[in-house]
Parts: C-alpha cells; structure tokens; sequence
C-alpha cells in the first residue's frame, strides 16, 4: 500500500507542475508547442503512468491475496478501505493513460 500511496503522490506533483505550466502560458498568452518540451511531458506522462499501473496492480495482488486466499479478512471496514483504494487507483490509471496518449499524439502531430 506503501509504494501505491508514494505513486499517486508522485502522479500529484507532476500533474500540479503542469497545471501550473499551463497556467502561465495562458497568463502570458503563450503556446507550449516547443518539441522538446513536448518530448518531456510525454516521458514525464508514460513514468507516472506505468509507476501507477505497477502500484495498482500491486496492491490489487494484495487485496486478492486477503480476500481469496486467505479465505476472509479480520479487519472490517479496512479491507472494503482497501478494495475502493485499489478501484480508485486502477480509475486513476485509466485516466493517466489518456493524458498520456494524448501527449503522444501531440508530440506525433507536431
């Protein structure tokens, strides 16, 4: 649950850094179409998507563990915790891997 906490606090910055990003080009009225920088946020998109599909399915292997291998689980409201935390981060995922086409479709066009 750790390293699914650490990735989506990493997926947090990064989308922060970029809504700031884009709120200077608006404010300053300019257009981010530079293909290096293009290049970047393509990287930066396609690293904290594959760090978030790892920690989804990570923490889906540990919630399968729990509940079908173990039979039960002794925690109560933790574990539906746990399994809406995992459905949250695999929802999450779905939408970073647009974000991240999109970037690459960008990057492709220009």
């Amino acid at each position: 649950m750790g390293y699914l906490i650490a990735s989506m606090a990493l997926q947090i910055i990064w989308s922060f850094a970029l809504a700031l990003l884009d709120a200077y080009s608006l404010v300053r009225k300019k257009v981010l179409l530079n293909p290096v920088l293009i290049s970047l946020f393509v990287v930066g998109d396609w690293v904290t998507a594959t760090l978030s599909l790892a920690a989804a399915s990570a923490s889906a292997g540990i919630t399968v563990l729990y509940f079908h291998d173990m039979g039960h689980c002794n925690f109560g409201d933790e574990c539906q915790k746990y399994q809406i935390s995992v459905a949250l981060a695999f929802m999450s995922w779905i939408s970073i891997s647009i974000s991240s086409l999109i970037m690459l479709w960008l990057l492709a066009a220009g």
